[in-house]
């Protein structure tokens, strides 16, 4: 069984680190999934005989890690699938961009309305009414500006509102700052064999079956194996 990062368990639901690279379900690679990773923990240690439930309520794309909560019933999971659908699942991203972004006090908003071409598995900006478009909201802060191996970059603090398809990583391509690391989206920048600068530090919503409200907090530069462009926070 691999490595799992735990934050925190109970009979409900469970809320772990993804790493970068390992997708959250299985794929046509084949390669370790994270639902498959929690299940095989999950009969480990309760010794549970036959398959285990494990409710995928959100995703994060595979280059992408972070903070992700699985439930472990289906009442659970229903639960926060609402939530989400509500917009009372909040969720906070750091990225690192190419160039200098304006440092201000103040966020700033990026509202555009993104199409999916499903046989390139890409999004794109596209004008308000386009067939298939869908809104895509985010606010920002830019926290620092720096050098890294000669080339300069932003450190940004996202609050995502809507959760569309590759939508960070779009949106910032748009105003000409794609993401380190984005191959998809940032071509003409970014060299392969890079690491997408993109992590899902936190996560806030009510548990499905208590009066409670958690948060969960996890850093990118607290990977066991992060990319050392990561320091700078």
């Amino acid at each position: 069984m691999q490595d799992l990062k735990i934050l925190y368990e109970d009979n409900h639901i469970i809320v772990v680190v993804k790493n970068p690279g390992i997708p959250v379900q299985a794929d046509k690679t084949g390669d370790m999934d994270m639902l498959t990773i929690i299940k095989e923990y999950i009969k480990e240690k309760y010794k549970k005989p036959g398959n285990v439930y494990l409710g995928l309520v959100h995703r994060l794309d595979r280059m992408v890690g972070g903070v992700m909560v699985f439930a472990k019933t289906s009442k659970a999971a229903s639960r926060i699938s609402e939530y989400i659908r509500q917009k009372n699942v909040k969720k906070k991203y750091f990225a690192i961009v190419n160039g200098y972004l304006p440092i201000s006090d103040n966020n700033i908003k990026l509202n555009d309305y993104l199409v999916k071409n499903e046989r390139l598995n890409m999004s794109r900006v596209v004008e308000k009414g386009y067939k298939g478009s869908k809104e895509a909201i985010l606010e920002y802060k830019v926290l620092k500006n720096f050098e890294y191996n000669g080339k300069k970059y932003s450190l940004v603090d996202i609050d995502l509102h809507t959760g569309r398809h590759h939508q960070i990583r779009v949106q910032f391509a748009n105003i000409g700052h794609p993401l380190y690391g984005d191959i998809k989206y940032g071509q003409k920048i970014n060299k392969v064999g890079q690491n997408l600068a993109l992590f899902s530090y936190y996560l806030s919503f009510f548990h499905p079956t208590k009066d409670e409200y958690l948060e969960f907090k996890f850093m990118p530069n607290e990977l066991e194996k992060k990319d050392k462009i990561w320091d700078v926070i």
